[in-house]
């Protein structure tokens, strides 16, 4: 064995662990410690990979934007415009509740303050769930056209209502809040989505 060479691993299921630890303590929380123990590596193989940290963020958040986007193409699938929001909602409801993983949202909660030098990282987050909100206003653009929302209906509007719904049903899932909680705001605010749809608001 060579001396000096970083330990292999299994990235993927390295990249795994790292986003787990980021999903439950941020960014500026995980520390290299707590990522490289999770990760069953060393701080140089952990670099040798990743460059950084933030780079390993970024890797972990490829990871869980390939998860999100087959998820979100099943969600943009749905027959109608109402059902597209219906299951985003309820899904994200009960997503971001589900004991098999960490509370919350990994794109909201993982860089929603970061101090000097990670200045990126809340730009990348939000990046990231820009591309679901764009998905989102091109999925109702189509609606309009095929008459599923009526004439006053703005698919930027919906798309961006929905966004703001979903990012604040995170950070109530991370401060605690239970499934039933999450559904009963993805329940009012399906409500408020059908009288917009309408041209109502």
């Amino acid at each position: 064995m060579g001396m000096g060479r970083p330990r292999a691993f299994d990235t993927d299921a390295a990249l795994e662990r790292a986003m787990e630890v980021f999903w439950r303590h941020g960014y500026e929380g995980a520390t290299i410690a707590q990522l490289t123990d999770a990760m069953n590596i060393n701080p140089p193989s952990l670099y040798a990979a990743f460059g950084s940290k933030e780079g390993l963020l970024k890797a972990a958040l490829d990871r869980y934007t390939e998860r999100r986007d087959a998820w979100m193409e099943e969600v943009l699938g749905a027959p109608t415009a109402r059902e597209v929001a219906m299951q985003l909602l309820m899904g994200t409801a009960d997503a971001q509740t589900d004991p098999a993983n960490p509370p919350g949202c990994l794109l909201v909660q993982g860089g929603l303050a970061c101090g000097t030098g990670s200045e990126n990282v809340p730009f990348e987050l939000a990046a990231r769930r820009t591309h679901t909100e764009d998905q989102l206003r091109e999925r109702f653009v189509r609606a309009k056209a095929d008459g599923d929302l009526s004439e006053g209906a703005d698919p930027a509007a919906l798309a961006r209502y929905l966004s703001a719904v979903t990012a604040g049903m995170g950070v109530m899932a991370s401060s605690g809040a239970d499934r039933d909680a999450l559904r009963q705001v993805a329940a009012v605010s399906l409500k408020a989505f059908e009288e917009q749809s309408r041209g109502e608001l």
